[in-house]
């Protein structure tokens, strides 16, 4: 019988709580002896930006190193594919479900049907080649030394902004697989994940990768993706599933990315 840790169990519980979160939202096992309780990941969610910067980290690192013999669009390419194989495609494939329901349902219920069918459909595929096609080229357009500080940066700034829908908002099914996640941040938990959030955030700025105009700029757009999804899904279901915390993560990911190359590109035209 598992048993849940008690919120006064120190460094080791944070441990447990960080690998709950690790296990559960990537393909990395964790230590044996950290175990598995669904209810943990009610309070697991706090590390979820922290998840972000180590796939932000293996996606940067597989882009340098690749980078160092390939052009620029293959090692975005390779680096891309590393961070869908680390994840299991868990928030594209939120994404691609979210775009079939939104776009093929009209009652909130026939929404909610859509998005637990485990076919993708015309309006999943189309947004995931959509989505896919522009992350790769708004990364592939951006100064060669930039795009490793892109990914350190958007992976743990887009979970974060994912988060703020657990914070804010009701999650709308009554089962699901992220329905133990969903089910409780308090506003010291969402703290925590901001904060964290904001530690790549720091190094950026600290080692002068973009201009502050650049960064604030990529913030705004990823929060403001996140609002325009945000209200979309409180008006047409009532709230937000799983797959809505994947779409929130891609877009707002894309949206820093493309926020960092208009800044450049700007930039150079001046």
């Amino acid at each position: 019988m598992s048993v849940v840790p008690s919120a006064g169990a120190g460094l080791r519980y944070q441990l447990r709580l960080f690998f709950t979160a690790l296990q559960f939202f990537t393909r990395l096992p964790a230590p044996r002896w950290v175990g598995f309780d669904a209810a943990w990941l009610q309070h697991a969610v706090r590390y979820f930006p922290a998840v972000g910067i180590l796939v932000g980290l293996v996606c940067a690192t597989v882009y340098w190193l690749t980078s160092l013999l390939l052009p620029q669009v293959v090692a975005v390419l390779l680096s891309t594919a590393a961070g869908i194989y680390l994840t299991g495609a868990f928030h594209e494939d939120g994404f691609a479900d979210v775009c079939d329901g939104f776009g093929g349902g009209m009652q909130a219920s026939r929404v909610l049907e859509i998005m637990r069918d485990s076919r993708v459909g015309a309006y999943g595929v189309i947004g995931m080649l959509l989505l896919l096609g522009l992350k790769i080229a708004a990364l592939a357009s951006l100064p060669a030394l930039q795009v490793a500080p892109a990914l350190l940066l958007a992976h743990p700034v887009s979970r974060c902004l994912a988060a703020g829908l657990i914070w804010r908002m009701e999650y709308v099914r009554e089962e699901g697989k992220v329905k133990p996640l969903a089910q409780q941040m308090n506003t010291f938990e969402f703290a925590v994940a901001t904060l964290t959030a904001c530690l790549p955030v720091a190094a950026c700025m600290a080692m002068g990768w973009f201009a502050w105009q650049g960064m604030l700029l990529a913030l705004l757009l990823g929060l403001a993706a996140t609002v325009f999804l945000a209200h979309k899904f409180r008006r047409r279901i009532g709230g937000y599933t799983g797959d809505c915390l994947g779409a929130v993560q891609q877009l707002s990911e894309v949206a820093i990315y493309l926020g960092l190359l208009a800044a450049v590109s700007a930039a150079s035209s001046l």
